[in-house]
């Protein structure tokens, strides 16, 4: 390991006869230098990697704010279509019940139309019954007719010379 400040501050040279000992002084500040130049690399390694770091943080501040506003957008195009879905289903809605009305009113139409149709026919069919019983008691009525018993009764026997007696040409007549 190099250098500490500690070890820079407690070191101490020995002296010599014209003071500390020159070849020991330059090889401490050798290996000064070469823990000062290690120092600075490793400062200057450290400062791109700060720096680096920095960008990287920057492109990721911006991404994560461009993703915060993506998701803000996404999040108002999503009520915007709840909201658009939500009126959408309510016009379909009043429009199914427009229809609705509309097929219960045309309904309910057509039932009095055919109950009136129906009454129609019955009135009809009443005045179609009385019209047969009058014309079948009318009928019933020739039937029983005493003209019939005439008939019955008018001798079918022929006078001599050919012709039919007085009675039967009376009935036959009438």
């Amino acid at each position: 390991m190099g250098l500490t400040p500690l070890d820079i501050h407690n070191k101490e040279f020995t002296r010599g006869f014209r003071g500390y000992d020159e070849d020991e002084v330059n090889e401490f500040l050798d290996q000064v230098i070469k823990d000062f130049e290690k120092v600075i690399r490793e400062k200057k390694a450290l400062e791109e990697k700060v720096n680096e770091s920095q960008e990287k943080l920057g492109h990721f501040s911006n991404i994560e704010e461009t993703l915060n506003r993506s998701i803000l957008v996404a999040q108002e195009t999503a009520d915007e279509v709840k909201n658009n879905a939500n009126k959408e289903a309510k016009l379909i809605i009043k429009e199914a019940e427009k229809n609705a009305d509309r097929i219960v009113n045309d309904a309910l139409a057509k039932s009095r139309q055919v109950s009136m149709e129906i009454e129609e026919l019955k009135k009809q069919a009443k005045v179609f019954r009385t019209r047969l019983k009058m014309l079948v008691e009318a009928q019933l009525d020739i039937i029983e007719n005493e003209d019939w018993e005439d008939l019955f009764e008018i001798d079918t026997e022929t006078s001599h010379d050919g012709q039919l007696d007085s009675s039967a040409e009376r009935a036959y007549s009438e």
